[in-house]
């Protein structure tokens, strides 16, 4: 099942994308349904599988070039990533393989949507794209065993850790470098578990529609069910909490020259099974 969230008629919901590019509004077929995706994760298997039904019902949809998409979940409660998670982008940026899971937090008011623009902010020039695999937390999980992970996954969708590499630098712990504003493009929607495998996936990234970054998830030195056992270890995950994976090589500040995203680029990318999430380049507004 594909879950959006869609706006339509100046109001936000949640949605089931369907054959023939349909989004059927989950809360107008069932008032049981709630109306955000966020609230529909937290209701667990029952809010789940009513929402289900009502996709395979058949019922009436509103056509997908009629609708806006934006983040499946606007606002996480965590947002999660992961650096360094791709033995190949270590090994481009001169560093040793991690012995454990590189975590930090990105701000959650970066998150942004498919075909919303990321900003070039005023202070700094030095912008750049880091095309991964996200997976959303589907039920409370706290000292989940590996073996067990998966159970815990709602399902997965296109990220995009856009990072200030200026920024990033000023301090280990990468936070400013990693959250600015519209730095967290997620979507185009989500795709529930039970229709994808996250652990080998096809991953390109363009830009301009040339080619950066083209690997498969299967390179992640820490897949998803480590990271969910490793991360719940620490803290609690809630429903609706995001986790970036990581991202493999290709990333502009490792190229020779150095490339950075500039207003007027598009970043594309596409992960398989998941569809494409892209996003236009441009200034911050004054």
């Amino acid at each position: 099942m594909k879950l959006v969230t869609f706006t339509h008629n100046g109001s936000t919901r949640a949605g089931a994308l369907v054959e023939g590019d349909l989004v059927i509004d989950l809360h107008a077929a069932d008032a049981s349904i709630p109306a955000t995706l966020l609230e529909l994760l937290q209701g667990g298997h029952d809010a789940m599988q009513c929402a289900k039904d009502i996709a395979q019902s058949g019922a009436d949809g509103i056509a997908l070039t009629d609708v806006v998409l934006e983040a499946p979940i606007p606002r996480p409660g965590k947002a999660l990533a992961i650096g360094l998670n791709y033995r190949d982008h270590a090994e481009e940026t001169g560093q040793e393989i991690p012995k454990h899971p590189i975590v930090f937090s990105k701000v959650t008011t970066c998150i942004t949507g498919p075909g919303k623009p990321i900003h070039i902010p005023r202070v700094s020039s030095m912008v750049d794209w880091e095309g991964e695999l996200c997976f959303v937390i589907g039920r409370t999980a706290r000292y989940v065993e590996r073996e067990d992970a998966l159970d815990y996954v709602a399902g997965y969708m296109i990220g995009n850790d856009v990072s200030v590499r200026d920024w990033q630098s000023h301090a280990a712990t990468w936070t400013t470098g990693k959250g600015f504003d519209t730095h967290g493009p997620i979507g185009p929607w989500l795709v529930t578990s039970d229709e994808v495998d996250g652990s080998d996936l096809h991953i390109q990234t363009f830009v301009n529609d040339v080619l950066k970054q083209d690997s498969t998830t299967a390179q992640l030195i820490f897949g998803v069910p480590d990271l969910v056992a490793y991360l719940s270890s620490a803290f609690t995950l809630e429903p609706g909490d995001v986790v970036f994976t990581g991202t493999p090589s290709g990333v502009g500040v490792a190229r020779r020259p150095r490339e950075f995203l500039k207003p007027g680029d598009t970043v594309r990318i596409e992960i398989e099974g998941l569809g494409t999430l892209e996003n236009p380049v441009t200034e911050e507004p004054v």
